[in-house]
């Protein structure tokens, strides 16, 4: 088992005469003057205004930098095929594809700084599941390998008969990616990556000073790098959003911040030590759980066309709910649309057929897709329900999990994604994302 040590990010107690916790705000009013608690609360705001600060400035300009090409693009595109003619329609049609390659590629990299920002911010759907974290390392391994490169050498050293943990497997790997993408980068002249895995029972003896790690049994893992390491003053801010090492244009800063959130939403915890010239060591305990796996059926592969069910669309952002309908109308289902929740009930009671399928955005005004998605079904009880948001987790989420059997499409979306995922739903193949009940042993 690993020997853990303690990070500064745990909370803060103290005790009282007795030996029992106290908060320090209750000690700093007994004990200090008010200008001192005064001054202790106006510093920390400080600090919290400099934070946001940097968050805001950071995402302005990497989403000012991603809108720039996808504007310019645009207009490259537009020019492009205004001035084709019958004689160099085909060099222009080549033209403007490429560029809207470049569009596609720069809309993709704000949507992956967009699920970075909600994993740091511990706003992203989770969907978790009983799992075996070697299983998710040995996955990723030719994967890892490939991205290392050739003069870092990865070496993986997985405890057998390892306790399983309740993650959304998905965060693992983006958690396991982010790691050794950072130690590669550290590593500039190769070295060796080292990813360890083990069991640990946690105590008052093996948990340091303020710790927030669980006591009891957790499952480690250490991402170990042989690269160029930090100082004192770097660690202090590894996992504040967009702070960074690296020069301009070579990182976005979200790496280990983006990892930090992962951890949070897990319930871990997560200590990082490091000496220059000697290399960097992350430790992340996350606690087991009494859950057992749950295996859904196997469902058979539906390749069939859709027949023309009747689709109810629920979107706020007319652009938006003009592509949804687009989508499901070019792939054979037919689309009724509605630009609230209120209107859609409307549509529900007064419709003179069937609505097979409810395809509602979870935030909008006045009412919740939820709430609309609830009395419509009572109004129609056969009704399937398929969510879809960019931020749905304070709406769907108990916890930070996603609610059992509740089908949830990700914005942004591809014509794919939302055909698959409304054909499952239809088709009663989508299983939802939970787990059996706590064995009773």
């Amino acid at each position: 088992m690993h020997d853990l040590v303690d990070s500064t990010d745990g909370s803060f107690q103290s005790t009282d005469g007795q030996g029992a916790p106290g908060s320090l705000a209750r000690v700093a009013a007994d004990h200090a003057p008010d200008h001192q608690d005064r001054a202790a609360s106006e510093s920390l705001q400080s600090q919290r205004m400099e934070s946001l600060g940097q968050l805001a400035g950071g995402i302005a300009h990497d989403f000012n930098n991603l809108l720039a090409v996808i504007l310019n693009y645009s207009t490259f595109v537009t020019e492009e095929l205004a001035a084709a003619t019958e004689t160099d329609w085909r060099t222009r049609l080549e033209s403007a594809s490429g560029d809207l390659g470049q569009i596609s590629l720069a809309a993709e990299r704000a949507a992956t700084l967009t699920r970075q920002l909600l994993a740091f911010a511990r706003r992203e759907v989770v969907r978790p599941q009983v799992i075996n974290l070697n299983l998710v390392i040995s996955g990723l391994e030719d994967m890892l390998r490939r991205t290392l490169g050739e003069h870092i050498e990865l070496v993986t050293s997985l405890s057998d008969d390892l306790w399983p943990i309740l993650v959304d497997p998905g965060q693992m790997e983006q958690m396991l990616v982010n790691l050794a993408v950072n130690a590669r980068d550290a590593m500039p002249e190769g070295g060796t990556l080292s990813i360890d895995t083990d069991n640990a029972l946690l105590n008052s003896d093996t948990i340091a000073g303020r710790s927030q790690a669980k006591q009891g049994q957790n499952v480690c893992i250490q991402v170990s790098d042989t690269g160029i390491g930090m100082g004192a003053d770097t660690l202090d801010h590894v996992f504040e959003p967009f702070f960074t090492t690296k020069e301009i244009g070579e990182g976005t800063g979200l790496g280990l911040s983006t990892v930090y959130g992962i951890v949070a939403a897990a319930d871990g915890h997560i200590t990082i030590t490091s000496r220059p010239g000697v290399g960097t060591s992350i430790i992340v305990t996350l606690p087991v759980t009494t859950e057992v796996a749950f295996v859904p059926p196997e469902a058979e592969a539906d390749h069939r066309v859709p027949e023309g069910e009747v689709v109810l669309v629920v979107e706020d952002e007319e652009a938006l709910r003009e592509v949804t309908k687009r989508i499901l109308t070019r792939n054979g289902f037919r689309v009724l649309t509605a630009a609230s929740g209120q209107e859609a009930i409307e549509i529900a009671s007064s419709y003179q057929g069937d609505i097979h399928l409810l395809v509602t955005d979870v935030i909008m005004p006045q009412m919740l897709g939820k709430e609309a998605a609830e009395q419509i079904q009572r109004i129609i009880p056969s009704v399937k329900v398929l969510f879809m948001s960019g931020y749905a987790r304070p709406v769907l989420a108990s916890e930070g999990r996603l609610e059992p059997n509740m089908a949830l499409l990700e914005k942004p979306f591809s014509e794919t994604e939302l055909i698959d995922k409304a054909t499952q739903v239809l088709d009663g193949h989508f299983s939802g994302y939970h787990n059996a009940a706590p064995s009773a042993n």
